[in-house]
């Protein structure tokens, strides 16, 4: 049991505890007679006491507050990435198109989930008690944090688009578990930042990346269009460690989470959660513990300071994009002041 965790206390605690507590009474009452069973009586009954206590202080300020506040559900037998299932005789039917759902683009994921056959989590960490997640993302705040040795002894490391682990590991570690991506964003040489075991998942924004995965795996001829940076042409990976994640995660990281429009009116510039955000979320839906390091961006008025740990990218190059990074930080800072997330290094 996880006693850090939003998911720390069973929901069948009480009950656990009435029961505890029945029992206890019956076994004072038949014992009374010896002295050495009335003391060892009393010594079980304050340590359940105190268990039952605890839990459902857990209960009220954690999970209370938790779900309450951000409207979302948190599952431990939550399927995080698409499989063969949902195209076929169970029907999977969305109502909305990428990158909240998968219509229009049925045809492509089947092409895809076929060959990479694998849509599980590995079982060494679904059997897992309690898993302890780290989240590692992009930001300058991590650099010279000295975190590396720490991030590693968790169970599950996340991290994002191609951020390098070669040259890095002191600050940000070596363990990478799963690897959140786009096709913009992967990496030309995959095997040199990720372990044998590390899987490449996916995030599919738009019926392109789908496609170019599908090339990929078909060794088809690329088609470069509908991307606004080329993405790699030559990708090698284990296709058994290829994963799609499921639009769900997005659309409710989205629609619950930042409660932003999904389909803009007129005009309006469409925003889409970062990788980083949507991570944290399957994070949450997933994980027990779930701690960041790696996020936020530098609260400054110079446009030239950098945003990465690993490039000279600055704040001036977010002017374009489909982020509302601001918007964002409230999110986290909502996230952090619930308890339902724990930064591993001093933030803005």
């Amino acid at each position: 049991m996880c006693f850090s965790s939003v998911n720390s206390v069973d929901c069948n605690d009480s009950a656990f505890c009435f029961v505890c507590f029945l029992l206890l009474w019956l076994l004072l009452l038949l014992l009374l007679t010896s002295v050495w069973c009335i003391r060892l009586g009393l010594i079980v009954f304050t340590y359940v006491t105190c268990y039952c206590s605890y839990s459902v202080f857990q209960r009220y300020t954690h999970t209370h507050t938790h779900f309450t506040h951000f409207l979302f559900f948190i599952s431990r037998r939550t399927q995080l990435f698409l499989n063969m299932d949902d195209f076929l005789w169970r029907g999977h039917e969305s109502s909305h198109k990428l990158p909240y759902g998968t219509k229009g683009s049925e045809l492509l994921l089947l092409k895809v989930l076929a060959v990479t056959a694998n849509y599980q989590v590995p079982d060494n960490i679904e059997k897992l008690e309690c898993r302890r997640c780290a989240v590692i993302g992009n930001s300058f705040s991590i650099k010279n944090s000295s975190l590396g040795n720490f991030i590693d002894q968790y169970d599950v490391v996340i991290r994002l688009n191609d951020a390098p682990v070669k040259g890095y590991e002191k600050d940000v570690g070596s363990k990478t578990t799963m690897r959140f991506f786009y096709p913009e964003s992967a990496s030309n040489n995959p095997g040199l930042h990720n372990e044998p075991d590390t899987l490449m998942v996916l995030v599919p924004f738009k019926e392109q990346d789908l496609q170019w995965l599908k090339e990929i795996l078909y060794n088809e001829k690329r088609v470069r269009k509908g991307f606004w940076k080329p993405p790699p042409q030559i990708w090698t990976v284990d296709v058994g460690k290829i994963r799609v994640l499921d639009p769900h995660f997005l659309f409710h990281t989205a629609d619950r989470l930042l409660q932003i429009p999904l389909q803009p009116k007129g005009k309006q510039i469409p925003v889409h959660p970062t990788t980083g955000l949507l991570a944290v979320f399957v994070a949450l839906n997933y994980c027990d513990v779930v701690h960041l390091a790696g996020f936020g961006y530098p609260k400054t008025a110079n446009q030239r300071q950098p945003i990465h740990y690993y490039r000279n990218d600055t704040m001036s190059s977010m002017k374009n994009s489909y982020h509302d990074v601001n918007h964002e930080a409230r999110a986290l800072r909502r996230l952090e002041d619930s308890g339902a997330i724990f930064y591993l290094h001093a933030h803005s």
